[in-house]
């Protein structure tokens, strides 16, 4: 081949190049693995799924932080394929409103160009953003209960959506969350979808104010009490009104502010209502309803998951439409314990006693001594009947401790139980572990990354805190970096009634643990 001249040369340089066959690229494409980026707020966009509606209760303390300091950290942003705006991916909706409040308040530079790190969108993307921002948002200011309803039904849509369109059970669902790092006990599922269902068409102030769940159990119980009420005493009339109406109705009565609003109140409005138009009797009505809870909670409790029981209410003197109330006649009685009917042509046999559960024979001798304005005497001092939301030692009284249980081994190993049963009510039971020393139980590690629920963490730190000092070669993670008062408000606001109970009996045991310890080493 023979030399190219400088003429050839030249002339090769200013041919043109390959001309482009295919259309001119119009954006570059996102990174396929995690980058650091710097990214305007123009460019930003809330992620449009994200569970927290209402304004975070932190958001004052938040903007004030960054004031001063800006982000301690950068925010976590995706983008969805096709689509021109990055989104923050899991949690920081409030941090972007902030940094835009600021950069209209002041226009300074640091709060329009925001470092920001950068992670692909995955073919999971959906369900990944929306349980991160679940997340998040309950370690960054909390949900209301509505909010965290409404989260986990969009996440029922996203995991039904997975399988394409097939039907998700509750279990399946609960065990899809904790798989994502969001856990959600089954009952409370259940809860929350009743909420969304039933309760928030009717009060959407009241439960965005921040109703909790137990409040949301007491209407979801009493709404499916009196719709069982009714249709047993709506056979065979004519009627305009419907229950599912009727509830709704009585129910945006009361949407109003969360701190005036009482279930108690629902259901006396509910019941004269029913009275009025089922032309029943209202003692008579209110006996049923209450019966029909109490049942109601008893069949949807589960073993080692202790709920909150109601009593039979006081009536009210006065009801709406009603004339003043009277006490019910004793022959009512006969309504609490139907006796079974006999088949045909069998003989009777001697009926066999049946002791009922603990928290319906509660029940029916308060409504017993109301009937026949006698004094209730205190049958909790016998040994109570258990039933399996008491656990394996049903708390007769708090603070007494029977003779049987002076010794420390025996003490250790009610503590211990008592402590596994608390931890069971929110789900880590397998975190408490019986030893033989200190107070009866230890705290293990946990084996996971995922998030407890923040009446999880208030629980184990509580736990961790009480058996700290007990020679355990895996001693459980310190606690000692929870303010108290992300442990207190959990604890003492969304622990249920019966957990609280073995709490304070747990407490007195230990005190009484170590006073027997300290008697025996000053004896000489």
């Amino acid at each position: 081949m023979s030399d190219i001249t400088p003429l050839d040369m030249a002339a090769k340089l200013v041919t043109g190049g390959f001309a482009r066959s295919g259309p001119p690229a119009t954006a570059i494409s996102d990174p396929a693995v995690d980058t650091p980026m710097v990214l305007t707020l123009n460019q930003l966009r809330a992620y449009d799924h994200d569970p927290r509606v209402t304004r975070n209760p932190r958001h004052d303390e938040i903007k004030a932080s960054i004031r001063e300091r800006g982000l301690d950290a950068p925010p976590s942003v995706t983008r969805r394929p096709n689509e021109p705006h990055f989104i923050i991916r899991n949690g920081g909706n409030t941090r972007l409103a902030i940094l835009n409040e600021l950069w209209s308040e002041t226009k300074l530079e640091q709060f329009f160009r925001i470092p920001c790190l950068f992670r692909p969108w995955s073919a999971r993307g959906e369900i990944v953003a929306l349980t991160g921002h679940l997340v998040e948002n309950e370690l960054r200011g909390g949900l209301t209960f509505i909010e965290r309803a409404l989260g986990v039904e969009k996440a029922r849509a996203f995991y039904e959506a997975e399988m394409q369109g097939k039907s998700l059970s509750q279990s399946e669902l609960a065990r899809r969350l904790a798989a994502d790092g969001y856990p959600v006990p089954q009952p409370h599922i259940s809860r929350m979808r009743e909420a969304v269902q039933y309760l928030l068409p009717a009060i959407p102030n009241v439960l965005y104010g921040g109703l909790g769940r137990h409040q949301v159990e007491r209407l979801a119980t009493l709404r499916n009490a009196g719709e069982r009420v009714w249709a047993v005493r709506s056979q065979g009339k004519r009627l305009v009104d419907d229950f599912p109406t009727l509830f709704q109705d009585v129910l945006s009565i009361f949407d109003g502010e969360l701190a005036s609003f009482a279930p108690q109140r629902v259901q006396d409005e509910l019941v004269g209502q029913m009275a009025q138009i089922l032309e029943v009797d209202y003692d008579l009505l209110a006996l049923e309803i209450s019966d029909s809870e109490s049942r109601d909670l008893a069949l949807r409790s589960e073993p080692n998951q202790p709920h909150t029981t109601n009593t039979i209410p006081s009536v009210p003197s006065t009801s709406v439409g009603t004339a003043p109330v009277q006490p019910a006649p004793r022959a009512e009685l006969a309504a609490i314990t139907p006796e079974p009917a006999l088949p045909d042509e069998a003989p009777p046999q001697e009926p066999v006693a049946m002791p009922p559960p603990a928290h319906r024979l509660h029940s029916i001798q308060h409504l017993v001594s109301d009937m026949m304005e006698e004094r209730l005497e205190d049958s909790l001092e016998a040994e109570p009947i258990a039933s399996s939301a008491d656990g394996l030692f049903p708390v007769a009284d708090i603070w007494r401790i029977e003779s049987s249980l002076e010794a420390p081994d025996r003490l250790r190993v009610h503590i211990a139980q008592f402590a596994r049963e608390i931890a069971g009510e929110v789900g880590i039971a397998g975190l408490v572990e019986p030893v033989h020393e200190g107070l009866g139980f230890v705290c293990l590690p946990r084996t996971d990354n995922s998030v407890l629920p923040p009446v999880a963490q208030a629980v184990m730190a509580l736990l961790d805190a009480l058996s700290a000092g007990t020679d355990t070669p895996d001693p459980a993670p310190a606690t000692s970096t929870m303010r108290f008062v992300d442990v207190l408000k959990p604890l003492l606001m969304e622990l249920s009634d019966t957990g609280l109970k073995k709490l304070f009996r747990l407490l007195r045991l230990a005190r009484r643990l170590l006073e027997l310890e300290a008697a025996d080493n000053t004896e000489p």
